[in-house]
């Protein structure tokens, strides 16, 4: 579920087969088409795709016996009813793993621009409420949400990870590439000012540049796995 270019789902079909099959959805055609073309690329069978809202799924009942969602919950503006599709289309027995971001102070690869740009009195601090990717980082906001949807979360974990980038410049070239709330930010901004934001973040992630010039950004997931009673 909110799979995008599918990922996720392609490491777990390995699991699935012989006899599972996955359906990868995403509320974006285009990255469910990206999807798509991905698992031709990878040779991939057992694996189908479809145009899905999280909060609002076609699929049947108790029709599936696991569900998938990495990155994408907190992302949801119906977020407490996505959850709740969640429980209605798993079986009772199945599970569902989910996959969020932790405290902002532990992910600085995501953090630094907007930081500087708060700094820079260019943009206002984010309502923790709104959707974004920080939405379930409070301790106990990931399990609250699952249990209010008639889950019951069984194990819940922080992931330590290191984003990785050839070099500074190449890390503010993706981070353009991967967050929405930074391009549009930058839309917005003379070219001084965007100048600005980059280099404010540029000396927040000194202390991760390698002494060949990459970067190595610690960070951190929190992941949760619910059972359907």
């Amino acid at each position: 579920m909110a799979a995008g270019p599918g990922d996720t789902g392609f490491l777990a079909l390995t699991q699935l087969q012989p006899g599972g099959h996955l359906l990868s959805t995403d509320v974006a055609p285009e990255m469910v088409e990206a999807a798509r073309r991905r698992a031709v690329e990878l040779g991939l069978d057992d694996v189908t795709f479809a145009v899905e809202d999280a909060a609002s799924l076609t699929l049947e009942d108790a029709s599936f016996d696991g569900v998938l969602c990495r990155w994408g919950l907190m992302l949801v503006p119906e977020m407490e009813t996505a959850a709740s599709e969640i429980a209605r289309v798993v079986r009772p027995g199945g599970r569902a793993a989910v996959a969020v971001w932790a405290s902002p102070d532990a992910n600085d690869w995501m953090t630094a621009s907007g930081r500087a740009a708060l700094e820079l009195g260019l943009m206002e601090r984010p309502d923790p409420g709104a959707p974004g990717p920080f939405r379930l980082s409070a301790e106990g906001a990931l399990e609250e949400v699952l249990a209010g949807a008639g889950l019951e979360v069984a194990v819940v974990e922080d992931v330590p990870m290191t984003w990785t980038a050839p070099s500074l410049g190449a890390w503010w070239e993706i981070s353009r590439d991967m967050s929405r709330m930074l391009a549009m930010l930058l839309q917005r901004l003379t070219p001084d000012e965007v100048e600005a934001v980059r280099e404010g973040a540029g000396r927040r992630l000194e202390r991760y540049v390698r002494p060949d010039g990459s970067l190595s950004v610690p960070s951190l997931a929190r992941v949760a796995r619910a059972n359907r009673p």
